[in-house]
């Protein structure tokens, strides 16, 4: 059975591979088990997606000891990597943050993600503020000498002042110095054009990750753009949820079951997404 601290050196590993890392974020066991039963080589949760199936809204609103323990769920369901989206770290001071993010090192997971928007006032969080944050939770580690996988997420194109230039300039400013802090990865969050993106990757000489959404380039694209990692956000909730509601009108208006029944799995199938995947060496025996 692979160790922690070997799924925390192979997922940092996946970063700087010749090809990007295309990383799923699941919200519960099945969704995860989903993704890396279709051969991804490691998942990240979403908050949103995470939050809302357990009745809450996207932000902090969630009592942090149920975000540790669904962390926990998947990642005792998972062979491959898991990072954990942990918002803004619920916590008004570096010290709230490392508590946070050791209880879901301690959960299994072997990398964070973690943003510079605080959900309190709806603003971003000094640069200053944001860097003790980042520099104290660069100091912790998954196993003896093995630091966890940060990926640091700046909200600037979306909060940040000025137009829409100057927000790129602060959110190049702000990645800069995140990057310096000692993040793994950097994460502008709502960047989708090609040229803007080229622009970030050029100036950071460390991973940059892009979110899918609409308008975002394929990843062909992307892999030519020099991104190294594309993170799937809520939108594959968004695709679940969109079907329910598809099927749900169709069933309403027409009475027939076609989104229900057409590409959907079996009872067995999806039994078999509650339990932990059994591995190749496993399967030999």
């Amino acid at each position: 059975m692979e160790s922690q601290g070997e799924k925390t050196k192979r997922f940092r590993a996946l970063h700087h591979a010749v090809h990007p890392l295309v990383l799923p974020n699941a919200w519960d066991v099945p969704s995860a088990r989903a993704f890396e039963d279709a051969g991804f080589p490691a998942v990240a949760t979403s908050s949103a997606g995470l939050m809302v199936s357990r009745g809450y809204p996207d932000g902090e609103e969630m009592p942090r000891r149920e975000l540790v323990d669904a962390v926990a769920r998947i990642a005792s369901r998972l062979s491959i990597p898991l990072s954990a989206d942990v918002v803004a770290g619920y916590g008004r001071d570096a010290r709230e943050v490392v508590t946070t993010v050791r209880q879901i090192i301690r959960s299994g997971a072997v990398g964070i993600n973690l943003e510079d928007f605080d959900h309190a006032n709806g603003k971003l969080f000094p640069l200053e503020t944001q860097l003790e944050r980042l520099r104290a939770v660069r100091g912790l580690e998954v196993a003896p000498g093995v630091p966890l996988v940060l990926n640091a997420r700046t909200d600037a194109l979306r909060h940040g002042s000025g137009d829409e230039s100057t927000r790129l300039e602060e959110t190049i400013e702000r990645l800069r110095a995140f990057r310096d802090a000692g993040a793994d990865c950097v994460y502008p969050m709502g960047l989708t054009d090609a040229p803007a993106i080229t622009k970030v990757v050029r100036a950071l000489d460390c991973p940059v990750n892009v979110m899918v959404r609409r308008g975002l380039p394929p990843v062909p694209e992307l892999e030519r753009l020099g991104v190294k990692r594309i993170s799937f956000g809520p939108s594959a909730s968004y695709a679940t949820f969109g079907l329910l509601q598809r099927a749900s009108e169709e069933i309403r208006t027409h009475g027939t079951f076609h989104n229900l029944v057409d590409g959907a799995i079996s009872f067995d199938e999806l039994n078999r997404l509650a339990t932990a995947r059994a591995r190749a060496s496993d399967l030999r025996r």
